[in-house]
């Protein structure tokens, strides 16, 4: 049997009503798709910074912009 923590409290999943397993099951999915989110969310975010500093390097220096007004 597979036993499951919740609330500090342990359960038999097996013992559990079909409702309360629908419940845990749903929250599984949900709590793993939310990691994927996050784990895109961090390849972004560091895809954003590569971008600004690409920009930044892109961008004119201050004595370029003296030297040609």
């Amino acid at each position: 049997m597979t036993t499951i923590t919740i609330d500090n409290k342990e359960f038999e999943f097996e013992s559990l009503s079909e409702d309360a397993r629908a419940q845990l099951v749903s929250m599984q999915f949900v709590d793993q798709e939310i990691a994927q989110l996050q784990a895109r969310l961090a390849a972004m975010q560091t895809a954003r910074i590569g971008y600004a500093n690409a920009l930044n390097a892109a961008l004119p220096k201050e004595a370029e912009k003296k030297s040609k007004h």
